[in-house]
């Protein structure tokens, strides 16, 4: 086996992934099964009596091998996909859920454990929580179950972990093979920076002229700004194809009956458990615990959201019309009057803030803004990663190593899309301890050339600051035990943390000393500074509608018996809720991977918006103490919430830092959504 898969020798603890091939991945995940089975069975078989140290503790542990090798390989799988990786995947994915059924339904081992809670009492305080969650985790994995019903949970684990694999490479698939040649005469109204980006991308792919890609980054902006209508509905209806088997894979991509079957799948799961439904079981231990509360939430917004988006159709109807248009307004119109509208009434035209938004200028606002609140410093360092894209930094604190952080921020074929926070290597206090390396990968459009500075729209700008605030999730952990480290915590509560910090970005203080023109060196200009935070929430109805119609769907998924058809129940949720014809859904279930990649998300989709209400709260924190670098309040929120991963229930940690339960008012106001928030 390649030694360095499981032990890395690379600067500052990173692994050479110059020195990883391929054909070591097969006979790394042989061997790096063998140990981990081993290990496990040497804890279950132990003759000595149950204790915290040879059960609980020596868990935590039992599996390091084959969890640094996973760590590369579906590192790699995510920003980095080739035939040779994918094929890995598919055939790896259903050893791992085996191995993985074997260990959480093995009776042995919840005996163990559950003979170590009857004496919790005794126990140091994360002790104790981290043997609760074991055995939560066993019991909720099937480790109850016996005869057929255990076989059962089994075999619906393995094919789960196949069909969501699948999924995922799918709409990967569909993302890659599209691209849509824009003639030279199709250009009307595209800024230069686009049209830029286009040709880079037509390059990149060895194609003339100037393409659309899937890229979100390439995309969102074509439907902005391209005056003609008919090559705007070819790009949208590509970006919403993906996945349906109407996409560029055609039926092999199709994930219409994957879905089907993952639902099926989970219901039957959660019924072998003694549930209802996926629902009940999936938001037993989150904050919002059922369905009902989580469809409260939701609808109360929704109300808000719907009435604004129908005055927004109104008014973008009647643009429509003015340009001679005389049908209904179509999705692929929507972002597009929109974007005319906002210009109109703020004054503002991306193209003139853009220069200001360099990947180079918002990375020293979100180090800057980090520094600030916690002191951490990052030194950049070279180090041999997956990509020349790829870069490295060491986070200190007070000359102490706080983590490893690698960026990957520019999209590339091969890689999946969207923004994402994961860690190769999780803080613990084991032995020495170890320090956690976190990474950040984005799609942003990527700089002309070599050297040319990488501009990013306002919404890239926030995707940076939300995936570095899971990063600080990371970096500051300070528990003892892996498995309740960093974003270790429940779902609902994960995303406080990174969209509380996407406030900093909006603050005046921020911008005036980051955002400097990318070839004069020039501050932004305040007043375009304030036109642009005054058109923060211009488009909200749509946004929030958009959100709100996925969020809906994907409860709905789950509650009762599953759809035998999921595209017709999609349909039947938007009917019931009036979702206006022109706002589909964020994500259509032919691609809503948060749901259908893995059950990360699933029935928990809603979960951003749970967490909106805390960290629109936890930032009147700060601005109550009319600071919104306030240090109390940083080093509150670093010891109760960035601090402790999952070692206090999530609700215990909020009120420790916050003092009282947060509302839904401040998350309307803060969206604009609310009539005197206009």
């Amino acid at each position: 086996m390649n030694p360095e898969l499981t032990h890395w020798t690379g600067p500052l603890g990173l692994p050479r992934f110059d020195l990883i091939r391929d054909e070591d991945f097969d006979p790394a995940f042989d061997a790096c099964l063998n140990m981990a089975e081993e290990a496990v069975e040497t804890i279950a078989a132990n003759p000595a009596p149950p204790s915290f140290a040879n059960t609980v503790a020596a868990l935590e542990t039992a599996e390091e091998p084959l969890n640094r090798l996973c760590a590369i390989f579906f590192t790699l799988a995510g920003v980095d996909s080739n035939p040779a990786r994918e094929d890995l995947q598919r055939r790896i994915a259903p050893r791992l859920a085996a191995h993985g059924s074997k260990v959480s339904m093995d009776p042995r081992l919840f005996d163990r454990v559950e003979a170590v809670m009857q004496d919790a009492d005794e126990l140091a305080p994360e002790d104790r929580r981290l043997t609760e969650l074991t055995l939560r985790g066993l019991r909720r994995a099937g480790a109850g179950l016996t005869g057929a019903a255990r076989e059962r949970m089994a075999a619906i684990r393995e094919r789960l972990a196949v069909l969501s694999t699948d999924f995922a490479q799918n709409v990967l698939a569909d993302e890659r093979d599209f691209a849509m040649g824009v003639a030279d005469d199709q250009l009307a109204g595209l800024p230069d920076w686009l049209v830029r980006a286009m040709r880079a991308a037509a390059r990149e792919r060895g194609m003339p002229g100037q393409v659309v890609t899937l890229n979100r980054s390439l995309i969102v902006p074509f439907l902005e700004y391209a005056e003609d209508r008919a090559l705007r509905e070819a790009a949208w209806r590509a970006w919403g194809a993906r996945g349906s088997g109407a996409g560029a894979g055609g039926a092999a991509t199709d994930n219409r009956p994957i879905a089907a079957e993952i639902l099926q799948l989970r219901h039957e799961r959660a019924r072998l458990l003694g549930y209802e439904d996926f629902a009940s079981y999936k938001l037993e231990p989150e904050m919002a615990r059922s369905a009902e509360n989580v469809e409260a939430l939701l609808t109360q917004v929704w109300a808000a959201a719907k009435t604004r988006a129908e005055a927004d159709a109104e008014r973008l109807t009647a643009m429509l019309r003015e340009d001679g248009v005389n049908g209904a307004l179509e999705p692929w119109d929507w972002r597009f009057y929109a974007e005319r509208r906002r210009k109109a009434e703020h004054d503002l035209d991306e193209a003139e803030v853009k220069p200001y938004l360099t990947l180079e200028a918002m990375l020293g606002a979100v180090f800057d803004t980090a520094q600030r609140l916690f002191g951490i410093e990052m030194r950049a360092f070279d180090a041999p990663l997956w990509s020349p894209d790829a870069r490295a930094w060491e986070v200190t604190r007070d000359g102490r190593r706080m983590a490893v952080f690698v960026g990957d921020y520019f999209a590339r074929p091969g890689k999946r899309s969207g923004a994402w926070c994961s860690s190769l290597q999780q803080q613990h206090k084991i032995g020495e301890g170890q320090r956690p390396i976190v990474t950040n990968v984005c799609n942003f459009t990527p700089p002309e050339a070599a050297g040319a500075p990488a501009y990013l729209s306002w919404d890239d700008a926030h995707t940076l600051f939300h995936e570095f605030g899971h990063a600080l999730h990371h970096i500051l952990s300070d528990v003892s035990w892996p498995s309740i480290s960093g974003t270790s915590v429940a779902r609902d509560f994960v995303e406080l943390p990174s969209q509380l910090f996407e406030h900093w970005l909006e603050r005046p203080e921020v911008l005036d000393r980051h955002a400097r023109h990318a070839e004069t060196g020039a501050p932004l200009p305040a007043a375009l500074r304030d036109r642009m935070l005054a058109a923060g929430n211009a488009d909200q109805g749509f946004a929030t509608t958009e959100y709100l119609e996925s969020a809906l769907v994907d409860l709905a998924f789950h509650r009762g018996a599953p759809p035998a058809d999921p595209m017709a129940r999609q349909a039947e949720v938007l009917a019931e809720l009036g979702a206006p014809a022109a706002i589909p859904m964020r994500h259509a279930t032919p691609h809503f991977a948060h749901v259908f990649s893995g059950d990360g998300y699933s029935s928990g989709y809603y979960s951003y918006m749970w967490s909106e209400v805390m960290d629109a709260d936890a930032f009147a924190a700060f601005l109550e103490k009319g600071d919104p670098f306030d240090a109390e309040t940083a080093r509150r929120l670093e010891e109760w919430i960035l601090s402790k991963g999952d070692s206090l229930p999530a609700d215990e940690l909020w009120l420790k830092f916050r003092g009282r339960t947060p509302g839904v008012e401040a998350l309307l106001k803060g969206r604009g959504l609310l009539p005197e928030a206009r």
